[in-house]
């Protein structure tokens, strides 16, 4: 287990609140992460995903980098524009 991975299990086993935190905001980066990853491989750039969807690049790059409370029509139209289609699962 790497330090980090050690330090963070370690703190949410003593830290309710940093637990709940962690996890909740995990999440939120992944997605970001993600529709980053998918945007990447498609060989687009902020701008040009941006203009595909008619948005301005800021509107982009806030949803890479700040996930929350994400429509899910949002992440729809971003998948389609990326030439993919949006599966959700719920585990």
């Amino acid at each position: 287990m790497s330090d980090l991975k050690k330090y963070v299990h370690d703190r949410k086993k003593r830290d309710k609140s940093f637990a709940e935190g962690y996890d909740e905001g995990y999440e939120q980066f992944k997605i970001g992460a993600v529709l980053k990853q998918a945007r990447e491989s498609a060989g687009l750039t902020q701008e040009a995903l941006a203009q595909k969807l008619r948005t301005k690049k800021t509107a982009i790059s806030r949803i890479e980098n700040h996930a929350e409370d994400i429509k899910l029509s949002t992440l729809e139209r971003v998948a389609h524009a990326l030439g993919k289609r949006l599966q959700v699962k719920i585990a």
